[in-house]
């Protein structure tokens, strides 16, 4: 199947007892067994297996062309699954551009793990290849990253790592399977908040890994399982709805966010877009190599370079809604320094670039004329 149809289609069943041509919500908790130890299906308790969460599961593994998905409670559950495999001494080699959570994730609560974490531009191939050893057993990468829209070379990383009993995951969250499918490209396992695009209406908190093997498939599930952090039924199939129009809503998402980006780049207030669609982006040509689109990701500063006057543009929006996360239809503007990523120490924010001046977009699905003449009035 090529990948519109998949996202409506693939690994989906009809349900087999009404043939309902979208699964039910299975409200239970747990299941009837014939005997003890003998279920009456493949089903026992809802925290191992939910069919409603199953089948959104099979979903996520077609879509990423992965041999298991998993679904969370939200993408920083997702994550910290992941770390859970992790012992004392070994480490873990992260982009140096990360999302505020993930960074808070892995240097406070993971301070006392024994677990080092090391923070690099993937880019810098030499600084990276330097830190591998026989310690390091996790690459993490997000490409685009949050916020400011950098990009690394899945192929290349993976290439670097191979064969030696490393897992290489990506967060793909900004640019969904619909642009990029990590596995494709050579690493293990995909992670998503799939609050963001996979749902794309704003209405649930949810996480997911896509894993290539299936041997660590089996062994995720497990953590995954033993800790607990699973996605309930209800949520699962309000992923599961949004992931059979992903590939409508990305389409307008990245027609919208390319015009708002040319508009910004333009504008006599403003000093920089950080957007891969773009000539003037530094990753344009791996974008266009990697990813199959751009996104509705949109990243600016203002010439400025005053935090008072992001505040007063972020205040005098009229469509786009000041608000937390990303993804949904509606679009939604944010300040990356107080709000997703205020975890990150001043300093080292800073240093990554992430100014007291920049405006992170999430472009919806709206009419463009509507957009722009909102973010117009807004800078006026």
């Amino acid at each position: 199947m090529k990948f519109n149809t998949k996202a409506i289609h693939g690994n989906q069943h009809h349900e087999e007892v009404t043939g309902a041509v979208m699964p039910p919500v299975f409200l239970t908790s747990t299941y009837a067994q014939k005997s003890p130890g003998v279920p009456v299906g493949e089903y026992e308790y809802s925290r191992a297996a939910n069919p409603t969460r199953t089948a959104l599961e099979n979903a996520l593994a077609s879509i990423e062309n992965g041999s298991r998905g998993l679904a969370f409670s939200s993408g920083l559950a997702a994550t910290d699954c992941l770390l859970r495999g992790l012992k004392a001494g070994d480490e873990v080699i992260a982009m140096d551009d990360l999302y505020g959570g993930t960074y808070r994730m892995f240097t406070r609560i993971y301070k006392e793990s024994g677990i080092v974490f090391h923070f690099v531009d993937f880019n810098d191939t030499d600084a990276f290849s330097k830190l591998l050893s026989d310690k390091t057993k996790l690459i993490w990468a997000e490409t685009p990253t949050n916020p400011l829209m950098k990009l690394c070379d899945i192929k290349v990383i993976a290439e670097l790592v191979k064969g030696r009993g490393i897992i290489f995951a990506v967060d793909n969250t900004f640019a969904t399977p619909y642009l990029q499918r990590p596995l494709d490209l050579g690493a293990d396992v995909v992670m998503h908040s799939a609050t963001k695009y996979l749902s794309g209406h704003s209405d649930v908190i949810a996480g997911a890994l896509v894993i290539k093997d299936a041997a660590l498939g089996e062994q995720l599930h497990f953590q995954q399982f033993a800790t607990g952090a699973t996605l309930g039924p209800h949520d699962s199939y309000l992923v599961l709805r949004g992931i059979k129009t992903l590939h409508l809503r990305m389409q307008r998402h990245g027609e919208n966010g390319e015009k708002v980006a040319e508009f910004l780049e333009n504008h006599p207030k403003v000093k920089q877009v950080f957007y891969p669609g773009l000539k003037s982006h530094p990753f344009h040509g791996l974008a266009k190599t990697q990813m199959e689109g751009f996104g509705g990701m949109v990243s600016f500063t203002f010439k400025s370079g005053d935090k008072a006057e992001a505040v007063k543009f972020l205040e005098n929006l009229k469509v786009f809604t000041l608000a937390e996360s990303l993804g949904g239809v509606e679009s939604l503007a944010n300040h990356p320094a107080t709000m997703t990523h205020a975890s990150i120490p001043e300093d080292k924010r800073k240093a990554g670039g992430i100014s007291d001046d920049l405006v992170r977009l999430s472009v919806g699905v709206e009419d463009i004329e509507d957009l722009l003449a909102d973010i117009e009035q807004a800078l006026k």
